[in-house]
């Protein structure tokens, strides 16, 4: 079976970097949206989700096998990202990983593990990242038979409200370090980023 899509979105203001553009912070792949790109692009398809009027993000993917759509009510948050990314899904889709662009830690491991645990027969529906720690995390694959409502989420949530609906459904999938739960929100989490003890260079 072929990987399920990545929805990998990127959309967001990024408020609390003051005048940094989060997205376009350098990593050893280059820009940080390009890095994080790399990583979910190693393992299956993705679909970067864009705001509008951005075109330094558009470079960052330059040569990069990935789809873009671009977010035009993206001031609305997080769900108007994944309402267009769910909009173009492949209707034969097995299932979709939700994963944020802001997360340098993120390996092609992690999304290989949620593939691997992901098994409808067996009530696996829904498979979020764990970290070493048990800190709950990004990203996550939500089976087919959760489109319609990730179709219709709303407000600055993403899934969080499907997860909470669906405990039964729910499997948390462990994986090595604390990257899936690291994001970068202020310029103090990227100073903090070469501290977490993950190989931050690691190509997979």
């Amino acid at each position: 079976m072929s990987a399920p899509p990545i929805l990998l979105l990127a959309a967001g203001a990024s408020r609390r970097m003051g005048d940094v553009d989060k997205l376009l912070l350098d990593t050893p792949d280059g820009p940080l949206l390009r890095h994080t790109a790399r990583n979910a692009r190693a393992v299956g398809p993705v679909r970067v989700m864009l705001a509008g009027g951005r075109p330094e993000h558009h470079a960052a993917l330059a040569g990069l096998d990935v789809a873009i759509t671009e977010v035009p009510d993206a001031a609305e948050g997080m769900s108007a990202a994944l309402r267009a990314g769910m909009a173009a899904l492949p209707p034969d889709s097995p299932a979709v990983i939700i994963a944020l662009a802001d997360m340098p830690l993120v390996g092609p491991d992690i999304y290989a593990r949620l593939i691997a645990a992901h098994a409808p027969d067996k009530g696996r529906l829904i498979c979020r990242a764990e970290t070493q720690s048990g800190r709950k995390g990004h990203p996550v694959l939500f089976d087919r038979r959760f489109f319609p409502d990730l179709a219709q989420v709303r407000g600055d949530k993403g899934g969080r409200d499907i997860l909470r609906a669906n405990p039964q459904a729910l499997c948390n999938v462990p994986t090595p370090g604390e990257g899936a739960a690291c994001d970068i929100d202020t310029p103090q989490d990227w100073q903090n980023m070469p501290l977490i003890k993950d190989d931050f260079s690691r190509k997979g």
